[in-house]
């Protein structure tokens, strides 16, 4: 007996149609992101606290989409879903033409390497290299050759204005300085689909605003696709979708 025949009649519709969309790994027509039915549970005590409730999304290349909501809503939680860092409870992903479900947590780092890019609101750099090496680093890690990393590196930092501070290490630059090198550092593999969390959260209002053109610039020039969490509603509004997180639940405006 297939696994969709066991399903109750509308799980198994779901799934079919799941299955036949990711059937076409590679196709141009297949969506960079689909989301089936994602839901998150986890235990707290004797009760099960329900995060996330049957997300249902589809994006297609070059798509910019905004997730609000308030704090606590799941935002975070969602994001780490659709990225594949993390596991749902129930429900199917296909991230870039690739269904996640059957991958473990190695084999879901190895699809995303050079396709899938990260801006965080901690910045997440690595505090012993320069600005040079931090965007150099992932290059390095997808085996481009180290003079051309390195050109490619300087190219995006001279990009985000960092052209001065390119032998600078975190401790050395300021908010905005960091979260411009970690917008470089998230481009330079030319990603496919880039998530954002709360990419301007420990930046002040100009600094940030600052920043997100930067990242809107270099989204536009290489049509990446972008799914951005945020709570700033101006913010949200820049991407050509948006939804809101309430109750478990996305909703499209």
């Amino acid at each position: 007996m297939s696994q969709t025949a066991a399903l109750p009649s509308s799980q198994k519709a779901r799934g079919e149609v799941f299955l036949s969309r990711t059937k076409k790994l590679g196709s141009m027509s297949s969506p960079a992101l689909e989301a089936i039915g994602l839901s998150k549970t986890i235990k707290s005590g004797e009760r099960t606290l329900t995060i996330l409730d049957g997300i249902e999304l589809s994006l297609n290349a070059g798509d910019t989409l905004s997730i609000v909501g308030t704090s606590g809503s799941g935002k975070s939680t969602l994001l780490a879903l659709l990225a594949g860092l993390d596991t749902p409870t129930k429900g199917k992903l296909a991230l870039l033409g690739r269904e996640m479900s059957d991958l473990d947590e190695d084999a879901r780092a190895a699809w995303r390497s050079g396709q899938v890019g990260f801006v965080f609101q901690s910045f997440q750099l690595l505090s012993g290299l320069s600005a040079l090496d931090n965007v150099t680093l992932p290059l390095e890690l997808a085996g481009a050759d180290l003079g051309e990393a390195r050109d490619t590196a300087q190219r995006l930092l001279e990009q985000v204005g960092l052209a001065h501070r390119v032998k600078h290490t975190p401790r050395q630059l300021s908010g905005g300085e960091q979260q411009r090198v970690a917008l470089a550092r998230a481009f330079a593999c030319q990603p496919k689909i880039l998530f954002a969390d709360e990419p301007t959260g420990n930046l002040d209002g100009a600094t940030g605003a600052a920043v997100i053109d930067q990242l809107f610039e270099l989204n536009a020039e290489q049509g990446t696709t972008l799914v951005l969490v945020t709570h700033d509603e101006d913010l949200a509004a820049r991407c050509a979708r948006r939804t809101r997180l309430a109750d478990g639940q996305l909703h499209e405006h």
